[in-house]
């Protein structure tokens, strides 16, 4: 933490002096230190991300150079995964071609197993950790979100309440209030990116257990609640309606879970 004056940048004068005002200011919120545990797992998952999007980059780039020769399939993995033996037994391509395809396929393939890899390490770290462990009980909740949360946080006390830890995620509206009048607009998208993500990604899955169920006609509150919801408002909408409702969800559980491991510990 530095404070940058008008006439200078960060050293030692003004590290001391923002450190200071900090303590002056009892609101002032403040970054848990991590446990080299959850440093560890942050990187499984910095290492996941960059994977996972390296992956996406190159089935976009093997797509661009199928459809260059008239070959145009599906989104997704499993269209792609279909298609490359195809192209590869393809006489009618040029041989060049086909080599270049194979060894992005081959690229493609060792993608694939790595980050399945360090999937089932993430999964088995979710199921020894006690936190990791009591977030999976939440609809919608994976492995890999609930190690990224307990990695994440740090120290859930830094939070009042759950209203502040989705606000820490980004997950609520922005607010341009003024002369008495609050305007709520999109959500701010501060703070965490990639759980944010991961959390949306999982109320999208929420939502499609819920479109099922009602087929079924074996709802639940939290259902019945997505489909009030979805009468008034955008899918989108509310896939982040159900996220930040995770959110406060995971505090809840990881605040819980804190306090019983402090006791624990004290007795």
């Amino acid at each position: 933490m530095s404070h940058l004056t008008a006439s200078g940048g960060k050293n030692d004068a003004n590290d001391a002096e923002a450190i200071c005002e900090a303590l002056t200011r009892p609101n002032m919120r403040f970054v848990a230190v991590k446990s080299e545990s959850q440093q560890a797992v942050l990187v499984m998952h910095r290492m996941r991300d960059q994977w996972v999007r390296e992956r996406t980059s190159l089935m976009n780039q093997i797509r661009s150079y199928l459809h260059e020769f008239g070959i145009v399939i599906n989104q997704g993995r499993a269209a792609l995964a279909k298609t490359l033996p195809l192209v590869a037994e393809s006489e009618t391509l040029p041989l060049l071609f086909r080599q270049s395809i194979a060894d992005l396929a081959d690229r493609l393939t060792d993608l694939e197993t790595r980050i399945t890899a360090l999937n089932k390490r993430i999964e088995s770290w979710s199921k020894q950790d006690s936190t990791a462990k009591a977030l999976l009980e939440v609809c919608g909740v994976g492995s890999v979100t609930a190690s990224a949360a307990v990695a994440t946080v740090g120290d859930v006390s830094v939070f009042k309440n759950g209203r502040q830890f989705a606000a820490w995620l980004g997950l609520v509206p922005r607010q341009n209030s003024s002369g008495g009048k609050t305007q709520l607009g999109a959500i701010t998208k501060r703070g965490d990116r990639y759980l944010r993500t991961l959390l949306v990604q999982g109320a999208r899955t929420v939502m499609l257990a819920a479109s099922r169920a009602q087929k079924s006609t074996q709802t639940t509150p939290m259902f019945e609640w997505i489909y009030k919801l979805q009468e008034r408002r955008p899918n989108n909408v509310v896939a982040v309606a159900i996220a930040a409702k995770q959110a406060r969800m995971l505090w809840a559980i990881m605040a819980k879970q804190q306090r019983q491991d402090a006791q624990g510990l004290s007795t």
